[in-house]
């Protein structure tokens, strides 16, 4: 049977395309919301930081979801039938941020759109690994070089667009330009038998290589993410956070019994919490580089996504030209390891980039390096060493990055920003704190703050676009300086902070590289 499903190498070719583009469509809504929250949707709706976060997070956490549950049953599915899911998610995504009316609307928009991307993700990783299956990590980089491509075409479209004079709702329906292409296309693409099947590996056995660890890692973020916006304060005497506790030991328990409490193997349960840090120093930076960048930008006449639009074009070139030779002399780990080191110092050096458009340019062309392999390396080390995981483990791994920097890493940027700017305000301009700063606390997952109220914001901007030239017109432009120093400080604080997780990282992955080292060195697992 596996034989007569074996692909042709035109076929072969036919699905890589397919796949490249459907991840192309992916990244296109990433870049597209990154534009439109900072310029338009907070404005429009009084976004405070954090809650633009918590969109940014809704558009990556949601991931996790449909590329797990795809991946436990996606052999027996099918994985034609999970990408037409995935289309229809992108479809309804336009639809429902064309017609946003609110913060909700957002956020329903960017959640099913991230269900799509994980789909997407859940059939074209164990895709790839099986059909180039003796050079995993080299394809698998090539693959994601449609990431980072994404970004910059989805980036370049919707600037033209804007240039335009057209309406937002145009940049958001750039968004269906691939995701239509790559559903033409699946009419006649042949999707492969995974490699786990064709070797007899069972489903349990594949459900034991992530074990019950790694079925708790997973469900308490999705159940917590889920759980912090659906669950009701109280329910039967038990509070929120003891419900999720409660809903994710039920789901660990009837795991753990399926697959007779095997805790999964150790190295995989490590990687996944690693993943964490890796996402929100790749995507969790990534999603508010435009943003924290602005205020550099702005000094030399330019856009903050235009430093996006660099680094992904420096990751796609080297993902598709560097990575052959690479893998060839280094193992994933010792890549990931030098990553890690590249993408802290550049992260740092973006932070205190307001030098010169020199200096700047440098230091995104350090973190561009920096963080060009950390996804497909980290797949690629996954599908070597767990094939038996099949699905499930390559995909749990991108599943709990998404979770981790939509539930974290980019949340907490924002509330960085919100608590540094209440703080300065407070202290340093009392009577601007009064003025322009929302008396009502919000809620996050770090505790209450208290944001910018943006209304007053573009009262003052109003106001100051009527330049009589008075002495009350002076007193306006120095509260203006003194809040933008205040917002810049603000975001300057953040993107330092977002240096320390792959500084965390680098020494993880040197401690791996000497375990396998005393094991004899790195060596592909194979079936």
């Amino acid at each position: 049977m596996a034989k007569k499903q074996a692909l042709s190498s035109i076929d072969s070719k036919k699905l890589f395309k397919t796949c490249f583009i459907a991840l192309v469509a992916t990244s296109f809504s990433f870049i597209v919301r990154i534009m439109l929250l900072d310029n338009v949707w907070q404005e429009m709706f009084n976004l405070s930081e954090t809650q633009k976060g918590e969109i940014f997070g809704a558009g990556l956490w949601p991931f996790a979801i449909s590329i797990v549950l795809f991946s436990l049953f996606i052999d027996r599915w099918g994985y034609r039938k999970a990408m037409f899911f995935a289309f229809f998610c992108h479809a309804l995504q336009v639809l429902l941020l064309v017609t946003a009316k609110d913060y909700w609307w957002l956020w329903w928009g960017s959640f099913i759109g991230a269900l799509g991307n994980g789909t997407v993700e859940a059939v074209i990783n164990p895709a790839i690994a099986t059909v180039y299956k003796k050079e995993k990590t080299k394809w698998l980089t090539i693959l994601h070089a449609g990431w980072p491509g994404g970004l910059v075409l989805g980036g370049l479209l919707a600037l033209l667009v804007s240039a335009t004079g057209l309406t937002w709702q145009w940049q958001v329906i750039v968004l269906l330009f691939p995701a239509i292409i790559y559903g033409v296309r699946l009419q006649d693409t042949r999707f492969p038998v995974h490699e786990r099947v064709e070797a007899g590996v069972s489903h349990t056995a594949m459900l034991k290589e992530m074990g019950w660890m790694g079925a708790l890692i997973v469900t308490w973020l999705v159940v917590f993410e889920l759980g912090t916006k659906f669950l009701p304060v109280e329910y039967m005497g038990l509070s929120t956070t003891q419900l999720i506790w409660a809903i994710t030991a039920l789901i660990v328990i009837w795991y753990g019994k399926v697959v007779s409490w095997a805790p999964g193997k150790p190295l995989f349960v490590f990687l996944l919490l690693l993943m964490i840090p890796l996402a929100t120093t790749e995507l969790g930076t990534d999603a508010w580089i435009k943003d924290l960048m602005g205020p550099a930008m702005g000094k030399i006449g330019l856009d903050g996504i235009w430093v996006l639009i660099y680094t992904a074009t420096v990751m796609m070139l080297l993902r598709l030209k560097a990575i052959g030779d690479l893998s060839k002399k280094l193992s994933p780990l010792q890549i990931l390891a030098f990553s890690s080191i590249f993408a802290a110092c550049g992260i740092y050096f973006l932070s205190i980039s307001s030098v010169s458009p020199w200096f700047i340019l440098g230091a995104a062309t350090v973190y561009g390096i920096g963080q060009t392999f950390f996804w497909p390396c980290t797949l690629g080390l996954v599908a070597e060493q767990f094939p038996k995981g099949g699905a499930l483990t390559i995909n749990a791994i991108a599943g709990v990055g998404m979770l981790g920097v939509g539930i974290i890493g980019t949340p907490l940027l924002g509330n960085l920003q919100d608590t540094q700017i209440y703080k300065t305000l407070k202290t340093n301009q009392p009577e601007y704190y009064q003025e322009f700063i929302l008396e009502e606390n919000k809620n996050s997952i770090f505790g209450e703050y208290q944001q910018l109220d943006q209304e007053s914001m573009k009262k003052l901007d109003a106001d100051l676009a009527d330049d009589d030239g008075s002495e009350s017109f002076q007193r306006l432009q120095e509260k203006r300086k003194a809040l933008t120093r205040s917002t810049n400080e603000a975001k300057s604080n953040a993107l330092k902070l977002a240096s320390i997780p792959p500084i965390f990282m680098a020494l993880c992955y040197f401690v791996l590289i000497n375990y396998f080292r005393s094991k004899g060195g790195y060596k592909q697992v194979k079936l």
